[in-house]
Protein backbone atom coordinates (compact mmCIF):
# COMPACT_ATOMS: atom_id res chain seq x y z
CA UNK A 1 0.00 0.00 0.00
CA UNK A 2 1.39 3.35 -0.94
CA UNK A 3 0.43 6.81 0.19
CA UNK A 4 0.22 7.88 -3.46
CA UNK A 5 -2.26 5.11 -4.32
CA UNK A 6 -4.44 5.96 -1.32
CA UNK A 7 -4.36 9.69 -2.13
CA UNK A 8 -5.32 8.99 -5.74
CA UNK A 9 -8.11 6.63 -4.65
CA UNK A 10 -9.43 9.17 -2.14
CA UNK A 11 -9.66 11.89 -4.80
CA UNK A 12 -11.35 9.42 -7.16
CA UNK A 13 -13.98 8.52 -4.53
CA UNK A 14 -14.48 12.19 -3.61
CA UNK A 15 -15.26 12.83 -7.28
CA UNK A 16 -17.77 9.96 -7.32
CA UNK A 17 -19.47 11.42 -4.22
CA UNK A 18 -19.54 14.91 -5.73
CA UNK A 19 -21.14 13.68 -8.96
CA UNK A 20 -23.84 11.89 -6.98
CA UNK A 21 -24.60 14.94 -4.83
CA UNK A 22 -24.70 17.27 -7.85
CA UNK A 23 -26.76 14.77 -9.86
CA UNK A 24 -24.18 14.76 -12.61
CA UNK A 25 -25.32 11.33 -13.74
CA UNK A 26 -23.33 11.16 -16.99
CA UNK A 27 -20.08 12.06 -15.24
CA UNK A 28 -20.89 9.55 -12.49
CA UNK A 29 -21.63 6.77 -14.97
CA UNK A 30 -18.41 7.56 -16.83
CA UNK A 31 -16.46 6.51 -13.72
CA UNK A 32 -17.78 2.97 -14.15
CA UNK A 33 -16.33 0.25 -16.37
CA UNK A 34 -18.84 -1.26 -18.81
CA UNK A 35 -18.70 -4.54 -16.83
CA UNK A 36 -19.03 -2.82 -13.46
CA UNK A 37 -20.82 -4.59 -10.65
CA UNK A 38 -22.69 -2.38 -8.14
CA UNK A 39 -23.77 -4.30 -5.05
CA UNK A 40 -25.42 -3.54 -1.72
CA UNK A 41 -25.75 -6.89 0.08
CA UNK A 42 -28.48 -7.59 2.63
CA UNK A 43 -27.70 -9.02 6.05
CA UNK A 44 -27.99 -12.79 6.76
CA UNK A 45 -27.97 -12.12 10.48
CA UNK A 46 -26.63 -9.47 12.86
CA UNK A 47 -23.00 -10.31 12.05
CA UNK A 48 -22.83 -11.41 8.43
CA UNK A 49 -23.91 -9.83 5.13
CA UNK A 50 -24.94 -11.98 2.20
CA UNK A 51 -22.01 -13.23 0.16
CA UNK A 52 -23.41 -14.05 -3.27
CA UNK A 53 -25.78 -11.76 -5.18
CA UNK A 54 -26.70 -14.62 -7.53
CA UNK A 55 -28.09 -16.85 -4.77
CA UNK A 56 -28.86 -14.54 -1.84
CA UNK A 57 -30.92 -11.41 -1.27
CA UNK A 58 -29.37 -8.02 -2.02
CA UNK A 59 -30.66 -4.55 -1.22
CA UNK A 60 -29.41 -3.46 -4.65
CA UNK A 61 -27.50 -5.29 -7.35
CA UNK A 62 -26.51 -4.51 -10.92
CA UNK A 63 -24.14 -6.74 -12.87
CA UNK A 64 -22.99 -4.18 -15.45
CA UNK A 65 -22.98 -0.47 -16.15
CA UNK A 66 -25.89 -0.65 -18.59
CA UNK A 67 -28.11 -1.64 -15.64
CA UNK A 68 -26.95 1.47 -13.77
CA UNK A 69 -27.70 3.48 -16.92
CA UNK A 70 -31.27 2.07 -16.83
CA UNK A 71 -31.67 3.23 -13.23
CA UNK A 72 -30.42 6.71 -14.17
CA UNK A 73 -32.84 6.79 -17.10
CA UNK A 74 -35.78 6.02 -14.77
CA UNK A 75 -34.73 8.84 -12.43
CA UNK A 76 -34.36 11.32 -15.30
CA UNK A 77 -37.64 10.28 -16.91
CA UNK A 78 -39.68 10.83 -13.76
CA UNK A 79 -41.05 7.28 -14.07
CA UNK A 80 -39.62 6.31 -10.70
CA UNK A 81 -42.33 7.65 -8.40
CA UNK A 82 -40.16 7.05 -5.33
CA UNK A 83 -37.57 9.40 -6.85
CA UNK A 84 -39.87 12.37 -7.52
CA UNK A 85 -38.73 14.71 -6.24
CA UNK A 86 -35.20 13.45 -5.75
CA UNK A 87 -33.87 13.68 -2.21
CA UNK A 88 -30.99 16.00 -1.44
CA UNK A 89 -27.81 14.15 -0.50
CA UNK A 90 -24.40 14.78 1.01
CA UNK A 91 -21.98 11.88 0.51
CA UNK A 92 -19.01 11.98 2.91
CA UNK A 93 -16.04 9.69 2.27
CA UNK A 94 -13.44 8.82 4.92
CA UNK A 95 -10.75 6.27 5.85
CA UNK A 96 -9.72 5.62 2.26
CA UNK A 97 -6.98 3.02 1.87
CA UNK A 98 -5.79 1.51 -1.41
CA UNK A 99 -3.93 -1.73 -1.99
CA UNK A 100 -2.21 -2.10 -5.34
CA UNK A 101 -2.91 -5.44 -7.00
CA UNK A 102 -0.31 -7.38 -8.96
CA UNK A 103 -2.47 -6.99 -12.05
CA UNK A 104 -2.34 -3.17 -11.88
CA UNK A 105 -5.68 -2.79 -10.13
CA UNK A 106 -6.43 -0.85 -6.97
CA UNK A 107 -8.48 -2.44 -4.21
CA UNK A 108 -9.90 0.42 -2.19
CA UNK A 109 -11.68 0.37 1.16
CA UNK A 110 -13.50 3.36 2.61
CA UNK A 111 -16.31 4.47 4.86
CA UNK A 112 -19.21 6.50 3.52
CA UNK A 113 -21.82 8.50 5.39
CA UNK A 114 -24.71 9.63 3.23
CA UNK A 115 -26.98 12.30 4.64
CA UNK A 116 -30.36 12.25 2.90
CA UNK A 117 -33.13 14.85 3.05
CA UNK A 118 -36.43 13.57 1.65
CA UNK A 119 -38.05 16.65 0.12
CA UNK A 120 -41.47 15.01 -0.25
CA UNK A 121 -41.70 13.82 3.36
CA UNK A 122 -39.67 16.69 4.85
CA UNK A 123 -37.54 14.31 6.89
CA UNK A 124 -33.93 13.22 6.96
CA UNK A 125 -31.85 10.16 7.70
CA UNK A 126 -28.27 8.95 7.39
CA UNK A 127 -26.92 5.82 5.74
CA UNK A 128 -23.58 4.40 6.97
CA UNK A 129 -21.60 2.13 4.67
CA UNK A 130 -18.31 0.34 4.43
CA UNK A 131 -17.35 0.36 0.77
CA UNK A 132 -15.04 -1.74 -1.33
CA UNK A 133 -14.12 -0.50 -4.80
CA UNK A 134 -12.05 -2.31 -7.40
CA UNK A 135 -10.48 0.24 -9.75
CA UNK A 136 -9.03 -0.87 -13.08
CA UNK A 137 -7.17 0.91 -15.85
CA UNK A 138 -9.12 1.37 -19.07
CA UNK A 139 -8.48 3.30 -22.29
CA UNK A 140 -10.30 6.30 -20.78
CA UNK A 141 -8.35 6.13 -17.49
CA UNK A 142 -9.23 4.54 -14.17
CA UNK A 143 -12.71 3.02 -13.88
CA UNK A 144 -14.74 1.29 -11.18
CA UNK A 145 -15.02 -2.41 -11.94
CA UNK A 146 -16.77 -3.32 -8.70
CA UNK A 147 -18.43 -1.34 -5.92
CA UNK A 148 -19.71 -3.14 -2.86
CA UNK A 149 -21.38 -1.02 -0.18
CA UNK A 150 -22.20 -2.79 3.06
CA UNK A 151 -25.03 -0.81 4.62
CA UNK A 152 -24.42 -0.81 8.37
CA UNK A 153 -27.79 0.67 9.36
CA UNK A 154 -29.93 -1.53 7.18
CA UNK A 155 -33.29 -0.32 8.45
CA UNK A 156 -34.57 1.69 5.54
CA UNK A 157 -36.81 4.57 6.62
CA UNK A 158 -37.67 5.28 2.99
CA UNK A 159 -36.41 4.43 -0.49
CA UNK A 160 -32.81 3.65 -1.27
CA UNK A 161 -31.22 3.72 -4.70
CA UNK A 162 -27.82 4.35 -6.30
CA UNK A 163 -27.96 8.08 -5.48
CA UNK A 164 -28.53 7.55 -1.73
CA UNK A 165 -25.88 4.92 -1.09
Amino acid sequence: MTVEASAFAAEFLYREALYLDRRQWDAWLALYHEDAEFWVPAWKNEEEPTADPATEISLLYTAKRSELEDRVWRVRSGRSIASVPLPRTAHNVTNVLALEGRDGTLEVTSNWTIEVFNVKRRDEHVFYTRCEHLLVRAEQGWRIRRRKAILLNDTLPTMMDFYTI
